[in-house]
């Protein structure tokens, strides 16, 4: 049995996102959410959000046991990039991007 949740366009770049999620992969959720409330990183306190949604999603919908849920699968994409206009040298107009992602991360029972 599968529950996920999805968290869209978080302002947030996917490399420093995918830093995080990474290492909790594969990880029973109740690990998970030990490893990311000790991280002092902004994306590990949005993927523990996303966490808790999948796992309220297994428990209420599908009547899971949340001592036998595992992290099946944990992925950041990258989302819309906000380009950001910003002056350069010699007059020339830049560009700054803004990146966002989006959170997926899928529970599943043992």
């Amino acid at each position: 049995m599968e529950a996920r949740a999805i968290a869209k366009t978080l302002r947030v770049s996917p490399i420093k996102a995918r830093l995080v999620v990474d290492l909790i992969r594969g990880k029973d959720v109740n690990e998970a959410i030990v490893i990311l409330n000790n991280m002092n990183k902004k994306p590990a306190r949005m993927a523990l959000k996303v966490l808790n949604s999948a796992i309220s999603n297994a428990v209420n919908n599908n009547d899971a046991d949340i001592n036998t849920l595992y992290v099946k699968e944990a992925r950041v994409d990258a989302g819309p990039v906000m380009k950001r206009p910003m002056f350069d040298s010699r007059s020339h107009i830049g560009h700054k991007d803004k990146r966002t992602s989006h959170i997926v991360i899928v529970v599943a029972t043992r």
